[in-house]
């Protein structure tokens, strides 16, 4: 068997874009560092797509109001909160790295009005008459000083969190609340994310920020950057071909109508149709991932890529999750290639 060599990931200062010790933050120092963390230094494409939109992080705290449970009237743990303690949560697990500005996206307005208000017609409510709060939200950010390369493709680390509080009971009393939570690598030719197992907490369960603190924290340290970019790499060494991805592709659409007890045999597929349908398309039309020309054959590399890019059709509530599956997807297939493993029926 050969022997496995896991490289070290590189840290240096290509991208000095803020240094640590100018943004560690205590509890008390939160609210001074909200206009650091909302400014953007470099445009760049979004890491999800669909219904969504690019807020910063004064606009969540200033201009949205903040859910709470109805039973007790207790307060929900805010966006805003979320992101920073996260980002307080990097901070202590990397304090000699450069840590870029937070990318956030939001989606699913939810829209109310003050007590002052509700017998105003909708045509004379003014600005400070309304209230507003996103129902989902998601954020990222990035640590350039540790990357790496895998096939010219520049990855940087990266940090960040989804919550969603439709998967909240906001009709009851305050408990345990739910969050999802990553650490990963973001491919800087597309900004698709890469996630894997020990980087992601699909349910993270905590009552206060505190708690929100220590879990992110403990999931850091866990994370094994070195054995994540040693798989990816692995993917640029295996090949698919244009039958191969086609049967990938009919089979794929075929998983949604199997039989239950055929189904249940089988890994997962949590890709949409429509995703397929994008992964199709780019298969031929992608800038950066798709068929070269005149060739039979696709690195998994690049398939891997066209997974992570139709992922970012999906709703925030969904995207880590799916993201995490476009992983696992992407190594079972790299193995079916060699006759290994589960995921065999989607080639054969």
């Amino acid at each position: 068997m050969e022997t496995i060599q896991l490289q070290p990931v590189r840290s240096d200062e290509i991208y000095p874009s803020r240094k640590n010790e100018t943004l560690r933050m205590s509890r008390q120092d939160i609210v001074d560092v909200e206009p650091i963390l909302s400014r953007r230094e470099v445009k760049r494409l979004p890491f999800i797509e669909a219904n969504t939109k690019d807020v910063t992080i004064e606009h969540l705290k200033d201009d949205c109001i903040v859910p709470v449970f109805s039973k007790d009237n207790e307060i929900t743990i805010s966006h805003h909160n979320f992101i920073e303690t996260v980002w307080e949560a990097a901070n202590k697990v990397f304090p000699n790295e450069s840590i870029d500005m937070p990318e956030i996206r939001v989606s699913h307005i939810i829209k109310g009005r003050t007590p002052e208000a509700i017998h105003k017609s909708v045509k004379d409510l003014s600005e400070e008459d309304k209230t507003i709060y996103y129902e989902r939200m998601m954020f990222c950010f990035e640590i350039p000083s540790v990357h790496e390369d895998i096939n010219g493709n520049r990855l940087n680390l990266t940090v960040g969190g989804v919550r969603a509080y439709n998967h909240e009971n906001l009709y009851s009393k305050k408990g345990m609340e739910k969050f999802k939570i990553f650490i990963g690598f973001k491919n800087m030719v597309c900004c698709n994310m890469c996630v894997s197992t020990d980087g992601f907490k699909s349910e993270l369960k905590v009552i206060d920020v505190h708690g929100l603190l220590n879990a992110a924290m403990q999931l850091f340290q866990e994370y094994n950057a070195a054995k994540h970019l040693y798989y990816m790499g692995a993917f640029k060494d295996s090949y698919m071909t244009e039958q191969q991805f086609a049967q990938f592709l009919g089979k794929s659409r075929l998983y949604q109508y199997l039989p239950s007890e055929q189904k249940k045999k089988l890994p997962p597929m949590l890709m949409t149709d429509t995703q397929i349908g994008l992964v199709a398309r780019a298969y031929y039309q992608d800038d950066n991932f798709s068929l070269p020309d005149n060739g039979k054959e696709i690195s998994m590399w690049n398939v891997y890529n066209l997974l992570t890019g139709a992922n970012k059709s999906s709703y925030i509530d969904n995207f880590l999750d799916r993201a995490y599956h476009a992983t696992r997807l992407s190594e079972g297939l790299n193995q079916a290639l060699h006759g290994e493993g589960e995921y065999t029926w989607f080639i054969q």
